[in-house]
């Protein structure tokens, strides 16, 4: 491990310090929620939260704990948010070309720490004995959304192999207006859909299927989502390994994606979004 990567006693005033060995696994996670320039950013001992919104119909959430870094410490007794430039932070840990080393086998080093309310966002990196340091400034937090989006309101869960829902993103007609999902104990299980100029485009997953890792099912939800809003969802997606699908009886979609990163652990992307007006339950 490089020098500025260990403890030192500079870091006594700091209310996060933070010490990854590959910049590379954070910048990924990162981008996967990469639609909006400004993101929330939520501190607490269990590690990071990245929420970014959009027209209060779409909500994208980074889970980045603790264990993903080499060292993680955090001296609150409560949960910390503030706001920041995502397009920086990004740009940011990407200094030394992707956060993956200009040779095979170099990783970029980062030492992230931050001070409480107010303060910037610091980043100390370094890749083959080159150091640079970088500071973001921050905002008080917004309110975020609150999609009330539990487990106990869930009534229709699926969880598909990521393979099968990035097939998706290629066969339907992207240039419709909304997707279609219906989710029912009943054929046809499973079936996403799009209308557009050149048609009607669906596909269909028996609960049987390779393609089908759980089927939970109650009752039968048909709703539509505005594909505007589910367009940015592609970037995790194509991440990951497996995507759960999750619907409350109000319509609200909950995709979550499994990430495993670079370091072979295991991460996870939700994305939130409300249907469409003239979606309906059809149960």
């Amino acid at each position: 491990m490089s020098r500025f990567t260990q403890p030192s006693q500079d870091d006594s005033g700091h209310v996060l310090v933070a010490r990854m060995d590959n910049a590379k696994s954070l910048s990924s996670l990162l981008k996967a929620v990469h639609f909006r320039e400004v993101c929330t950013c939520f501190l607490s001992a269990q590690g990071l939260k990245v929420t970014v919104e959009q027209s209060k119909c779409v909500q994208a959430n980074a889970f980045i704990q603790a264990s993903l870094f080499q060292q993680f410490v955090y001296r609150s007794d409560a949960s910390l948010a503030f706001k920041i430039n995502l397009s920086a932070l990004i740009e940011c840990l990407s200094i030394f070309g992707g956060g993956s080393g200009g040779q095979e086998g170099q990783h970029t080093a980062l030492k992230m720490c931050y001070m409480g309310y107010g303060s910037p966002l610091t980043l100390l990196l370094e890749e083959s004995g080159v150091l640079t340091d970088c500071s973001i400034q921050t905002q008080d937090a917004d309110e975020v959304l609150d999609f009330d989006f539990c487990s106990s309101n869930v009534v229709n869960r699926v969880i598909l192999k990521a393979d099968c829902v990035r097939e998706v993103f290629a066969e339907l007609d992207m240039s419709s207006d909304s997707l279609e999902i219906l989710l029912s104990p009943s054929p046809p299980f499973c079936r996403l859909s799009t209308s557009g100029f050149a048609g009607t485009t669906q596909i269909d997953y028996p609960k049987d299927s390779d393609m089908m890792q759980v089927f939970e099912c109650q009752e039968t939800l048909q709703y539509k989502y505005r594909l505007a809003l589910l367009k940015p969802c592609q970037k995790a997606v194509n991440q990951s390994t497996k995507i759960s699908i999750r619907m409350d009886r109000r319509g609200f979609l909950s995709l979550q994606c499994m990430i495993l990163t670079n370091d072979k652990q295991v991460c996870f992307v939700e994305y939130l979004c409300v249907p469409d007006e003239d979606g309906s339950d059809v149960g």
